[in-house]
């Protein structure tokens, strides 16, 4: 497998790759410099972790910046915003208003206008409630933070990711990529996947298929005939030692999967089950 670095994509963007790399960030994560070509000013999209060498990276790619945007909330994509806002000279424009620097927010169908580069804000939410990603339609390219990986599927942070949020954002990526609007997916970790429609099937499949796993876990586990009797047994206290707990499911579904990664997985089975339980009008 390749190592992925970063590098310049299509005629209006570079990746600068943070060195902060771990289970959940992969390579590190992915600093995004746009321009139109022959600008002088950029934008900046998740400066990342607030370290030096990295803000430095991006400072010298990107140049005179006019504003910061944030995908989301998330550390990883966040910690360094309103530093490196504040060594350039901008703002920081995010959904949520606790992130912003200045006066203006960011939200859906908003366009950011910089020396000609244009950038479309779509709401994407559901890994987090704040999630965006941003259209890039000169390069039929779209920056989707965590919403979309590079490599591998991303955690729906629950609470405050929701699976039904989620599932309704990547059907609008879908038809973005359907209609060949967005056909390169610029990733917030991992490598740029030049195939978005590909991508997004196998997403949108991915997590329709693990949501059959966790109904058939809570199933086996009640040994109850029917979801809403079986969701009736289940434990959502941690270490409760009840037999249906989403730690149980987890244990369950994801066999297969390092357990190192048990505690992102549960947090993705506890919006599993919230969505099963909702649909149903049981637990609250």
């Amino acid at each position: 497998m390749t190592t992925w670095q970063g590098g310049t994509f299509g005629d209006r963007a570079r990746c600068v790759l943070a060195p902060n790399a771990n289970l959940m960030t992969l390579d590190g994560t992915n600093t995004w410099v746009l321009r139109e070509p022959g600008a002088r000013r950029s934008v900046v999209v998740d400066p990342g972790p607030s370290i030096l060498s990295h803000l430095d990276s991006v400072a010298a790619h990107a140049e005179e910046v006019a504003v910061v945007l944030l995908t989301h909330h998330h550390l990883d994509h966040s910690e360094a915003a309103a530093e490196f806002a504040q060594r350039m000279g901008c703002g920081v424009r995010a959904l949520d208003p606790g992130h912003r620097l200045g006066g203006e927010g960011l939200g859906d169908g908003d366009v950011v206008e910089v020396d000609g580069l244009e950038v479309h804000v779509v709401a994407t939410p559901g890994h987090t409630a704040d999630s965006l990603s941003f259209l890039l339609p000169a390069d039929r390219a779209i920056l989707t933070g965590d919403t979309v990986l590079g490599r591998g599927t991303t955690v729906v942070a629950h609470p405050d990711g929701q699976l039904g949020a989620y599932l309704d954002s990547l059907d609008r990526l879908h038809a973005l990529a359907e209609a060949r609007e967005a056909q390169t997916i610029w990733p917030g970790h991992g490598p740029v996947i030049e195939d978005a429609l590909g991508a997004l099937d196998f997403y949108i499949a991915h997590r329709h298929e693990r949501l059959a796993q966790v109904e058939q876990a809570v199933l086996d586990l009640s040994d109850q005939p029917t979801l809403a009797a079986a969701l009736t047994e289940l434990d959502l206290a941690p270490g409760s030692g009840a037999t249906l707990t989403p730690h149980t499911v987890v244990e369950r579904v994801y066999a297969d999967v390092d357990p190192v990664l048990w505690g992102a997985a549960e947090l993705s089975v506890r919006a599993q089950l919230a969505h099963l339980a909702g649909a149903r009008g049981d637990l609250g």
